[in-house]
């Protein structure tokens, strides 16, 4: 499963979005929102936004839970 983190510098959400993904031995891509001008249209005012296999599942504030969730594989 590849997961996608898109973030920014000084986002302390971004931080603690990484910091779950982590907890849940996840490592993202991770890739900054500022540096892709397609990212910056799509996701600027979005951020964080995780995507599993290029789909968005969260934005935001993301809880635990709702991240857990959100990586449930799809049936």
């Amino acid at each position: 499963m590849r997961v996608v983190l898109v973030t920014r510098a000084g986002c302390h959400l971004c931080d603690q979005a990484l910091r779950l993904l982590q907890e849940l031995q996840i490592q993202p891509d991770v890739v900054d929102v500022d540096a892709d001008e397609k990212l910056f249209r799509l996701y600027d005012w979005r951020v964080p936004v995780i995507l599993v296999e290029g789909r968005v599942v969260l934005e935001g504030h993301i809880t635990p839970e709702a991240l857990r969730t959100a990586l449930q594989p799809q049936s």
